[in-house]
């Protein structure tokens, strides 16, 4: 039993799960399970409460039990014990504090990365206003290699997306051709393929294999299709680089993807046995989006901000190159308008960095929810200034195959732009040979009005193009 006393008022919640729940912030989903705070007052007195938690009540007391769940098995027998001790004296309320003042760096969060249980980032993630997911999350860096280094700090990497409604393979090298001169597809070029068809996931395969070689473009690529598929494209002597899957928190979730924790690892393994990483053996790709625990009726409760945050231990424990939360993709349902998805988005690039996860985002929303173009700016934005370690590059914004509204190629160059940031030199090289690309970069800057000089030279435009858009070296 948890209780807290507001405006002479006392308030009782008869669980951790259900103090959780009632300390969220408002969402769709958590109304949709029927588990959210029935009034502003509930909620605060719910964050008042979990503020005085500490952090081993947490760890002692899981909200999915040990024996019914293999995810909260996997949480619990690999916690960092040794590492938890720096921590376990603290409360929810102390964790934050202790997260947001100066001396807690890069190294102490790197320390301690694998003593944060899920629950433990959640919990501390909603006493947290958006500025504070922002300051601690640009504290954590997280470095991850396969042919290329990807998070390094000043640095923002973009998944290449080229997907086409019918797998066609020139509507794909067309994508490709356009996102590469922009520079896109550092972080991966990922194809979401319409077809379930080995054949055709293998010509996919062959196809990018034959385009990153052919051109020495230090990336690797990925068809996103489900992991018993590409195990047999590894069987089959596919060029495979990296293993994709969609992961969730719960073990009734991912059984309702078809996985398990066995078969990932038999997953990794069988990519590591190429050894086609040159740099590196990040070899796992992973998505995840607050919501599917709850649209698999398989959340046992639990709010969905924190299933979220436990399908990120599950992505941590196979050591991935690359992991992005899909924050808008499942729906109204979930994450109703703008204001939802952005705090959401904000929520898991946290969780993720806290942990240890080179985690990106896919910034989106489908055409049914109350959001816009705006409300992506706005977050993509946010999540670029608190260190996002890669981002989503659509023709247009707009996934043709998939059907909903992502981040585009520009959006990409205006967050390098405005932020200062780099992109890996494989791909800078082939954008900053292309006079598309340099023409880009000037309609793009000419309009956002917002920018009203240039940040190089801090002339008002136009801008001196031998000053001012030249690709960063």
């Amino acid at each position: 039993m948890y209780k807290t006393t507001l405006s002479g008022q006392v308030w009782r919640f008869d669980s951790l799960k259900t103090l959780m729940a009632k300390a969220s912030p408002a969402r769709s989903g958590d109304a949709l399970a029927g588990i959210i705070a029935t009034s502003a007052e509930e909620r605060m007195a719910a964050k008042m409460a979990l503020a005085e938690v500490p952090l081993t009540d947490i760890l002692d007391n899981p909200l999915i039990p040990y024996e019914q769940d293999e995810v909260t098995r996997l949480i619990l027998d690999t916690h960092d014990a040794q590492g938890f001790a720096a921590l376990r004296h603290l409360t929810v309320g102390d964790f934050r504090d202790w997260l947001l003042d100066d001396a807690t760096d890069t190294a102490t969060l790197q320390r301690v990365a694998r003593a944060i249980t899920p629950e433990m980032a959640a919990a501390v993630s909603k006493l947290m206003r958006n500025q504070d997911l922002i300051l601690a999350a640009s504290k954590c860096q997280v470095v991850t290699r396969f042919r290329n280094t990807i998070g390094l700090p000043g640095h923002l990497s973009v998944r290449l997306q080229p997907n086409h409604p019918t797998d066609d393979l020139k509507g794909i090298a067309a994508s490709m051709l356009d996102g590469l001169l922009y520079g896109a597809g550092d972080a991966v070029i990922g194809i979401n393929p319409a077809s379930d068809s080995l054949p055709v996931l293998a010509q996919l395969n062959v196809m990018l294999d034959d385009i990153i070689q052919r051109f020495a473009i230090p990336t690797q690529s990925c068809i996103l299709t489900h992991v018993t598929n590409t195990l047999q494209l590894i069987e089959r002597g596919a060029p495979v680089d990296l293993v994709f899957q969609s992961v969730a928190g719960t073990e009734a979730a991912n059984s309702g993807f078809g996985i398990n924790l066995a078969m990932l690892q038999e997953a990794r393994e069988a990519a590591l046995s190429l050894r086609r990483g040159t740099l590196g053996n990040n070899v796992m790709y992973f998505e995840t989006g607050q919501g599917s625990c709850l649209s698999a009726n398989a959340h046992h409760g639990v709010d969905q901000q924190t299933c979220e945050a436990r399908a990120y231990a599950v992505a941590r424990h196979f050591e991935p190159l690359l992991v992005n939360t899909v924050v808008g993709f499942i729906g109204p349902e979930y994450l109703y308008d703008g204001k939802q998805i952005i705090r959401a988005g904000l929520e898991d690039h946290f969780c993720g960095k806290l942990m240890g996860l080179p985690i990106g985002c896919d910034v989106c929303y489908t055409n049914h929810a109350e959001a816009d173009q705006d409300d992506m700016d706005t977050l993509l934005t946010l999540l670029c200034a608190a260190g996002l370690t890669f981002l989503i590059g659509v023709p247009g914004a707009d996934d043709i195959m998939l059907n909903y509204q992502s981040t585009s190629f520009h959006d990409a160059l205006y967050a390098r732009r405005l932020l200062g940031l780099k992109h890996g030199p494989g791909v800078r090289r082939l954008a900053g040979e292309n006079a598309n690309y340099r023409s880009a970069r000037r309609a793009a800057a000419h309009r956002t009005p917002a920018i009203r000089c240039c940040p190089s030279c801090r002339k008002e435009p136009p801008y001196e193009p031998s000053r001012c858009l030249e690709p960063a070296a």
